[in-house]
């Protein structure tokens, strides 16, 4: 790559800062040709820049609407999965292993909603196979729940690189394909781990810490309202092991709330 075609790369990967004080790192016996980049960079750097990031704007706007009007001519899991494999829309599929699509049962009354893969799920092909979803297996099987029975997802489909924070851009491209798969399971509940994922679907902006501990709302594109209940992503509780126990009181808040809607049929 030259230095412009580098640069957009960066951008479209989600690059955003650089380890050190000059975003491309110093070749050996280039005197040859630095001349030349000195001068092409020296003079459209600037515009390059600008021109980049709206063509990046524009590409971003265009792929959350390709990736909505698919979806509307969507009717099954299947044909989703297969959908979201072939989309080409997103950077991150650049850069991933596996398009990692949602697992569980088609028919599940409820839905587990995470933010992205991470190392293991990238290289497997399927949500939260990692210690991260051994913890949820552990705590989905001491509140009484079967994993098989749940159906478990991501916001995205594809591991950021070094599993950075996605860009509004990449959750705005892959949300299309998450409602969808609301919209087809139809779940009576829906668990969402982590802010990020939870902001990303309910549309808002705040701390797992607030959100926690209160039923939500969700509208599917149908109008019904699911409720929804966020916690700790099992991620952050193998980091911070103290806060394992709100997460428990989450998992027991849901539960009763589905025997209590069981006793009342």
């Amino acid at each position: 790559m030259n230095a412009k075609e580098l640069l957009e790369w960066y951008i479209l990967s989600g690059v955003e800062e650089t380890a050190g004080n000059e975003p491309f790192a110093q070749i050996e016996n280039t005197s040859h040709i630095m001349p030349v980049l000195k001068t092409t960079i020296k003079k459209t750097e600037p515009n390059a820049l600008r021109q980049a990031t709206t063509a990046l704007s524009q590409a971003t706007q265009n792929a959350c609407q390709n990736a909505r009007e698919q979806c509307k001519n969507i009717n099954d899991l299947s044909q989703l999965k297969s959908l979201v494999e072939n989309f080409d829309g997103c950077a991150l599929k650049l850069t991933a292993t596996h398009t990692v699509f949602g697992d569980g049962d088609e028919n599940a009354r409820i839905i587990f909603i995470g933010e992205a893969p991470g190392a293991d799920e990238d290289r497997i092909g399927k949500p939260f196979v990692g210690r991260s979803g051994q913890l949820l297996d552990k705590m989905l099987s001491a509140a009484g729940l079967e994993r098989a029975s749940c159906y478990i997802t991501n916001i995205l489909p594809w591991r950021p690189p070094g599993n950075r924070t996605p860009t509004d851009g990449e959750i705005a491209v892959c949300l299309p394909f998450l409602k969808r798969q609301i919209d087809l399971i139809k779940p009576d509940y829906i668990f969402i781990m982590g802010a990020s994922a939870a902001n990303a679907l309910l549309d808002i902006q705040d701390s797992i810490s607030r959100l926690r501990g209160h039923w939500l709302e969700y509208k599917d594109e149908n109008g019904r309202s699911i409720p929804v209940l966020a916690s700790f992503h099992p991620a952050y509780l193998l980091r911070n092991p103290a806060q394992k126990a709100k997460s428990w009181v989450d998992f027991l808040r849901l539960k009763q709330k589905m025997s209590e809607e069981e006793n009342k049929q």
